[in-house]
C-alpha cells in the first residue's frame, strides 16, 4: 500500500483535530491548507471564498505569496478558480497556463506552477468557494487525490456555512452564504408576507462528519439502505398506488436509484475516505445537486430531483428522523419555499403559522395555488433559484402583489415592507367597513359579488368577505386532496356543509372538472395525451364515465334536500352535452323520488362558457340552460392560443385587450337577449382594474377569491357605470388597437376611483 492510500483518512483526522483546537479562524485555515499540501505532496494549497459581491477572495494559502491573502481576487467566471466556482465542477490540468481561462495574478507568484487541481467547495449544491492544489511538475492528479480534495472541501463548506469565517471579512464585505438576494417571479396570489423560510423539502444538516470506525459506518449505511428499499417496496405494494401512472413512475424511479450500484459505490468510497455514513450521503448528494444546475433536459432534471429526494430519505434513516420532526419546529411566521408541491401537502402545514408560499415552478391556476388563495395566503411563483439560495430560518419577504421575493433582506427593505403591511392593514379595515354594504355604484347600478371556493377552509370566508354567495364551488378540489376517490357519503357530507354554511345565500356547484392539468394520482388515463388541456377532461370525461357523474349528482341532490340547488357543467363544447347531462341528472332525480328522498326545492342547471365553439351556439345555449358562467381563464387561453401555464407566452397577451373584451361583451349581450343570468368567474374578476373593465361591458355578477371582494367593492362604490360604459363602447368600436389598461387607469384617476 502506498503512502497516499491512507492519506484521506489521515487528512480528515488532522482536520478534526484542527477543528477542535482553540484556534483563531485565520490560524485554523492556515493550518488546514498547510496540512492538505503536506498530505497531498503539493507545493501549493489555496482556499478561495466566494463573497456576496460575486468575488472570490484568497482566504488562505500554503506556497503562494502570503501577502496575497485577502488581497488576491477573481470574479465569478474569471480565471481557473472563477471557472470552477461558476460551473461547480473540478478542473484537473497538467499545464494550467495553457488553459484558455488561465488568469495571471502577479501578487500570488503562482507563475512557476504548472499542474493544477481545483474543486468547488459545495454545500447543498451551492458553491461557497474553491480549494486548489498546485505543483511545479506537469502531472494529472489521480482519482483518489481528487476524491480526497473533494472530501476536504466538504469539511471547509461546513466551516464557511457555520459563520466561523465571517470575522475575517473586511468591514462592509459579506460572504455569499449570507448575502441578501432578491428574485423576480410571478404574482399568483396577492398579499405581503414577512417571516422566515421553511423549506418544503428541508435539508438535513450533517454535523457528525468524521468516521471513528469505517467498518461500522459501512454497516450503518447497509442497514439504512435496506430499510429504505423495504419502505419503497412497501409503498409500491399499497392498494392506493395505481398499477401505472405518474405516482407509480416516481416510486419506481426511487427503487431504481436505491438499488443503483454506482450510487452505493460512491457512498462507500466516501466512507473509506474517512467520512461518516451521513456525511458520505451529503457529499454525494451535493455533488449531484451541483451537476443538476447544468442539465437542461426536463425529464433528466425530474429524475435527478427523484434522486435528491431519495438521498434525503436515506439521511433521515441514518439520523433517525422523520418528516414530522421538522414540522414541529416551524416558526410562527412560516413562509414555505418549494420547487413545487401538491395541494394536499400545503394543507398539512398548520394554517395559523403560514404567512406565504414561494414556488420555483407552478402556474397561477395550479392546484396548490388555488388552495393557497382559498386559505388567503400570498403566493409568488416561477421564482427560479430561490430553493438553492435559501436556508431554513432565513428572514424572507414575499410580495405577492408584485411576485417578488427578498431573501435575507437589508434593513431598509424590511422597513419599507413593514410600512406596506401596515398600509394594507389600514385598507383591510376600510374593506371590512364595506362588508355588510351592498355593492352598488354611484349611479345606482347593483352588482352581485360572489366568491370562489372548493374546500372546507373556504367556508368561513363567505361571511368574513361579505360575499353574496358562492359563484363557483370547485368540487374537484375534494378529489385532488384525497388519496382515493371520495365515497358518495363523503361528497354528500361536504356539499351539505357548504349549503349550510351559506345560510341561504346561493351556491353554484361545478361538476367534477378533472383531466388536463388536474391529475388525480389514483385515476389513470391509459392514453397519453399530447395536449391534455384540449383532451379528455371535465364534462367529456364524466359523460364517458356516467357512474362517476351520477354518484356526484346523487350526493348533491341528497345534500340539497329541502333547499335550492345550482349545478354547473364545465368545458361544454356542444349544446348536446348539456342535454345528455340533464338526462343523467333527471334519472337520479327519478331514482331518489322512487325511494322517497327529500329533493331540492329547485334545481337549476348551468354551463361554463370556456370553449370558443359555444360562441357560435349562444342562442341555443341560452335555451338549454338556466344560467351561464364565463370561465375567463380557459376561455382566454383558447381564444388567444396561449397556454396559461407557459411562462413564455402567459404574459404575452392582455386579457383586457380589445379582442377578448369584444368576445366577453358578445356573451353578455346574448345572455341579455335570452334573459339568462350570466356570471364571470376567473382571474379577471379578482382585481379592481380588470373587474372595472367587466363592469363597463355589462357584467353585473362576478365571482372571485374572497380576499378580492373588498377591493372590488371599494372600486364599485366610487364608479359611475354609465360614464364608464360609454367610454368602453367607444374604445371597443375603434378600428385601431386601444390600450384598455391605460384607458381605465386614466378614467379611475379622473374620477378618483381606488384601484
Amino acid at each position: 500500500m502506498s503512502d497516499f492510500a491512507v492519506g484521506p483518512r489521515v487528512l480528515l483526522k488532522r482536520l478534526r483535530e484542527f477543528m477542535a483546537e482553540p484556534l483563531e479562524p485565520q490560524d485554523r485555515l492556515d493550518h488546514i491548507v498547510r496540512e492538505i499540501a503536506r498530505n497531498m505532496v503539493a507545493e501549493v494549497c489555496s482556499l478561495y471564498v466566494l463573497r456576496a459581491d460575486g468575488v472570490l477572495e484568497l482566504y488562505a494559502t500554503e506556497g503562494l505569496n502570503p501577502g496575497a491573502v485577502h488581497t488576491a481576487q477573481l470574479r465569478l467566471g474569471q480565471g481557473l478558480v472563477g471557472t470552477i466556482a461558476s460551473s461547480a465542477r473540478a478542473l484537473n490540468l497538467a499545464d494550467a497556463q495553457r488553459h484558455p481561462a488561465f488568469t495571471y495574478l502577479p501578487e500570488t507568484g503562482e507563475e512557476i506552477y504548472n499542474s493544477f487541481l481545483g474543486v468547488p467547495v459545495l454545500r447543498a449544491g451551492r458553491t461557497l468557494g474553491v480549494l486548489v492544489v498546485q505543483n511545479r511538475t506537469q502531472r494529472i492528479y489521480r482519482e483518489d487525490e481528487l476524491e480526497a480534495l473533494e472530501t476536504t472541501a466538504m469539511v471547509l463548506a461546513e466551516m464557511i456555512a457555520s459563520g466561523n469565517l465571517a470575522n475575517l471579512a473586511r468591514p462592509g464585505i459579506e460572504l455569499d452564504l449570507r448575502r441578501p438576494a432578491s428574485f423576480e417571479g410571478a404574482c399568483f396570489s396577492e398579499g405581503v408576507g414577512l417571516g422566515h423560510v421553511v423549506l418544503h423539502e428541508p435539508r438535513i444538516v450533517v454535523t457528525n462528519l468524521f468516521a471513528e470506525d469505517t467498518a461500522a459506518e459501512i454497516r450503518r449505511l447497509e442497514t439504512a439502505l435496506g430499510s429504505l428499499r423495504l419502505s419503497i417496496d412497501d409503498m409500491l405494494s399499497r392498494s392506493e398506488v395505481a398499477s401505472e401512472g405518474e405516482h407509480r413512475a416516481v416510486l419506481e424511479a426511487y427503487r431504481m436509484f436505491a438499488h443503483d450500484r454506482g450510487w452505493v459505490r460512491r457512498l462507500e468510497e466516501a466512507i473509506h475516505n474517512g467520512l461518516t455514513a451521513e456525511a458520505a450521503v451529503e457529499k454525494v448528494q451535493s455533488d449531484m445537486r451541483a451537476r443538476m444546475m447544468h442539465v437542461s433536459d426536463p425529464y433528466i432534471r425530474e429524475r435527478l430531483n427523484d434522486f435528491d429526494d431519495l438521498a434525503n430519505r436515506l439521511l433521515r434513516q441514518l439520523m433517525g428522523r422523520s418528516p414530522e420532526d421538522a414540522a414541529a419546529d416551524h416558526p410562527r411566521d412560516a413562509i414555505i419555499v418549494a420547487r413545487s408541491m401538491g395541494a394536499a401537502e400545503l394543507l398539512d402545514y398548520p394554517r395559523e403559522k403560514l404567512r406565504g408560499l414561494v414556488l420555483e415552478d407552478g402556474a397561477v391556476t395550479s392546484h396548490v395555488v388555488i388552495v393557497a388563495r382559498a386559505m388567503g395566503i400570498p403566493v409568488a411563483g416561477q421564482v427560479k433559484g430561490v430553493v438553492s439560495m435559501a436556508e431554513n430560518g432565513d428572514p424572507i419577504i414575499l410580495d405577492g402583489d408584485e411576485g417578488t421575493v427578498h431573501l435575507r433582506p437589508q434593513a431598509e427593505i424590511e422597513a419599507a415592507y413593514a410600512e406596506k403591511v401596515r398600509f394594507r392593514a389600514r385598507r383591510q379595515e376600510l374593506y371590512r367597513s364595506l362588508r355588510d354594504q351592498p355593492a352598488v355604484s354611484k349611479d345606482g347600478v347593483r352588482f352581485e359579488l360572489l366568491m370562489n371556493g372548493g374546500l372546507l377552509v373556504d367556508l368561513p370566508q363567505l361571511e368574513d368577505s361579505g360575499a353574496a354567495g358562492i359563484g363557483l364551488f370547485r368540487t374537484e378540489l375534494q378529489f385532488m386532496v384525497a388519496a382515493t376517490f371520495p365515497r358518495a357519503e363523503e361528497q354528500e357530507r361536504l356539499y351539505r356543509q357548504v349549503i349550510e354554511a351559506a345560510r341561504g345565500k346561493p351556491v353554484t356547484f361545478r361538476s367534477l372538472d378533472i383531466g388536463g392539468d388536474k391529475v388525480l394520482p389514483y385515476f389513470s388515463n391509459a392514453t397519453v395525451e399530447e395536449n391534455p388541456a384540449l383532451g379528455w377532461r371535465a364534462i367529456r370525461l364524466t359523460l364517458d364515465r356516467p357512474g362517476l357523474f351520477r354518484t356526484q349528482i346523487r350526493a348533491m341532490l341528497k345534500a340539497a334536500g329541502g333547499k335550492a340547488l345550482k349545478i354547473m357543467l364545465p368545458m361544454v363544447t356542444d349544446v348536446e352535452e348539456i342535454r345528455a347531462a340533464r338526462e343523467l341528472i333527471n334519472r337520479e332525480v327519478r331514482h331518489l323520488s322512487k325511494f322517497a328522498h327529500l329533493l331540492p326545492t329547485s334545481l337549476k342547471l348551468g354551463a361554463m362558457v370556456e370553449v370558443p365553439a359555444l360562441l357560435w351556439q349562444l342562442p341555443e345555449l341560452m335555451r338549454a340552460v338556466d344560467f351561464i358562467s364565463v370561465g375567463s381563464n380557459d376561455l382566454f387561453q383558447f381564444v388567444m392560443a396561449a397556454d396559461r401555464g407557459n411562462a413564455l407566452v402567459a404574459e404575452r397577451f392582455d386579457p383586457i385587450s380589445v379582442p377578448f373584451l369584444r368576445v366577453l361583451r358578445q356573451i353578455v349581450q346574448a345572455a341579455e337577449a335570452g334573459h339568462t343570468p350570466v356570471t364571470l368567474c376567473g382571474e379577471l374578476a379578482g382585481r379592481p382594474v380588470t373587474a372595472m373593465a367587466l363592469c363597463g361591458i355589462g357584467f353585473r355578477s362576478i365571482s372571485m377569491a374572497p380576499a378580492a371582494i373588498g377591493p372590488v367593492k371599494a372600486m364599485i362604490t366610487e364608479l359611475d357605470v354609465d360614464k364608464l360604459s360609454r367610454v368602453m363602447d367607444d374604445a371597443l368600436a375603434q378600428p385601431n388597437r386601444t390600450d384598455i389598461r391605460s384607458l381605465l387607469g386614466a378614467f379611475a384617476e379622473t374620477h378618483t376611483i381606488p384601484l
